[in-house]
Order: structure tokens, then sequence, then C-alpha cells
């Protein structure tokens, strides 16, 4: 071993904060609309471009942030992780809140720049250029809406199934490149669907560049369906990829069907992490584990340990009540006491 080898510092093993991965979600989100919906319009809708422009972004960013925060930059991907038990659903919210703030600002700077790139553009245009719709045209026959609903419903589903499928804990052996497939996905769902609907699977890359548009005729009415039809694709995937193959670990508390305990695994997860007051204020034996990518938080210690190694406190035998004593503990009146009458 050199010198130099010898001397470098040991990789940091801490698993990375909630506010990292909310970073990572808005970075990946706006990558994922700017260079996406960006190459739309630069090269004047080419099929081609388009789709590999959309596969080589989420792939990139995947690889760039993806080990942060599971690299979802889609809430469709989120709805969908959460309810195959991946991540808790106030996560998912919250990085679904995220990924919209950022998918807004991508279309912003988009339209910023081509106004300023070209004499007569207009901010309107511009992004319902690149907004998702479907052919409404003379020629379109009046359920068109639907064929870009199922459309869109099958895209999203596939989609987000395959996601689930590659990203399974239980392949890890198989050191299978998960971002490549996943971006190799999203191109294959690109180009079929441009011809159809633009291609969507993302409601924040559709309401984006088609509610900042302002353009009620071009972008804004056909909003509704990329929002319903993705949502829907991405639930049916989150249900039926454990339902016929099984968890890949333990759900997340307030996953999958359990919305009640979401909030509260979210909040106390994040006072773990930032090491609030919240944390110590549960007793340890009444805390839920905390177990993320590997990880689990141990209270007691406070620290992450991997999650392989954390062992349950042994249970305590149970100690033999004691008589009471002089001026000690007396029963709650509510008890019911039995008092042994004297010998005679």
């Amino acid at each position: 071993m050199s010198e130099t080898t010898a001397q470098m510092p040991a990789a940091d093993t801490t698993p990375p904060s909630q506010m990292q991965k909310l970073v990572a979600e808005a970075i990946g989100t706006f990558v994922l609309v700017f260079f996406g919906a960006g190459t739309a319009f630069a090269s004047g809708g080419d099929y081609v471009a388009t789709a590999l422009a959309f596969g080589l972004t989420v792939l990139i960013m995947a690889y760039a942030v993806g080990h942060l925060s599971g690299g979802h930059f889609n809430p469709a991907v989120s709805i969908g992780a959460a309810l195959a038990g991946r991540v808790s659903w106030a996560t998912a919210a919250v990085y679904i809140a995220v990924q919209f703030i950022a998918a807004f600002v991508a279309a912003g700077m988009l339209a910023i720049i081509a106004v300023l790139l070209y004499d007569g553009a207009e901010w309107g245009d511009v992004l319902a250029s690149v907004s998702n719709k479907w052919d409404t045209g003379p020629a379109a026959n009046g359920a068109a809406f639907l064929g870009a609903f199922l459309a869109e419903l099958i895209g999203t589903f596939v989609f987000v199934f395959m996601i689930l499928a590659v990203t399974d804990r239980r392949r890890a052996s198989e050191k299978i490149p998960a971002p490549v497939a996943i971006g190799l996905g999203l191109t294959l769902c690109h180009l079929l669907l441009i011809g159809i609907t633009g291609c969507s699977v993302n409601p924040a890359r559709s309401i984006g560049p088609g509610i900042l548009s302002f353009n009620w005729d071009d972008a804004m009415k056909y909003q509704w369906l990329f929002l319903i039809a993705p949502v829907l694709g991405a639930a049916a995937a989150g249900l039926l990829h454990p339902l016929l193959f099984g968890r890949d670990g333990t759900q997340v508390p307030g996953s999958g069907l359990d919305f009640k305990g979401a909030g509260d695994a979210f909040q106390q997860q994040w006072a773990q992490q930032s090491g609030g007051v919240a944390a110590a204020q549960v007793p340890v034996d009444q805390q839920q584990p905390i177990i993320q990518d590997g990880w689990q938080w141990d209270p007691a210690a406070q620290q992450w340990i991997p999650a392989q190694q954390h062992q349950p406190p042994a249970p305590q035998a149970p100690q033999a009540q004691q008589p009471p004593q002089q001026g000690g503990w007396a029963p709650p009146p509510g008890d019911q006491t039995v008092v042994r009458p004297p010998d005679a």
C-alpha cells in the first residue's frame, strides 16, 4: 500500500439528511425538465433527440444524486414507491412538493432563455410548444382523450413497475445498473408516447410548463389528464409489484396502505437525524425502528448503525411483586383489593 493510500481518510458512511434528500430531488427534477423539455424545444420536436434527452437526464442524475434520495424526480415514482412500502407517505408528499417546485423553476428558466435568444418568441408560446397534449383537431375522434389517457396510464405503469423491479434489494448481488435500466425505460416510453401525448408519465414535467405557460387553449386545459393518468398508473404498479413478487425488505412505517402513521414516522426520523430533542422525549423501548438504505437509527447511542448488526434490547425478566411497605405505595381506589380476614 502506498503512503498516499494509507493517509486517505475513511469514507463518510453517514446516511444523507432529509434536507440533502430534498435538494437531490430538486436538482434531479430541474435537470430532467430543463434538458428534456429544452431539447424538445431546441430540436423542433425531434422524436429520437427528445426521447434520448429525457432518458439520459434520468440516467445521469440517478447516478449523480440517486444514492441520496432514491432518484425519483417524478411524483408518480414517489407515489409508487410509497404504495410499495419503500418510502413513507410523508416523505413522498415532501418529495412531490419539491418536484413540482423544481419543475416550475426549470420551465421558467427555459422560457426566459428562449425569449432572450429568439426575436418574437413569447413566454406562453415557448412553454405551450413543450407542453403535453393530444390531438383535438377536426380529424381527431371525439374520444381522443380516452386514448391519450390509456396511453399515459399504461406508460406510467410500465415505467414505475420497472423501477420497482430493477431497484429490488433482493437483486443487489446481481450488480444490476439500475440507472441505466431506468434511463432506457424512460427512453422507450418516449419513443412511443411522443407521437400520442408528447409523453408525460410524470405530472411535474407536464404541469410545470403547462400551467406556467398561462396559455389555456394550447396547454393548460389538457393538464388534468397528465395528473390523473400517471397517478393511477403509478398506484397500480406500487400495489401490484409487492403483491405479485413480495417485498424486498421490511415495509417502511407509514407507507403502503398505512396512511395514519406517515406523519409520525417522518417527524421522528427528522428529529433523530437532526439531533433534536423530540427523539429524546420518547422512551427507547417505544420508538419504532427507523431503517433506510441498510442503516438503522440507534436511539440509545444516538447514531446510525448497520441494520443487520442492530440487536433489540433483551427483555427483562418480570420481578416479583413486593408487598407494600408501611407508608409506601397504595393501590388506586378503583382496584379491587381482597383483604384476608384474620384467623380465628
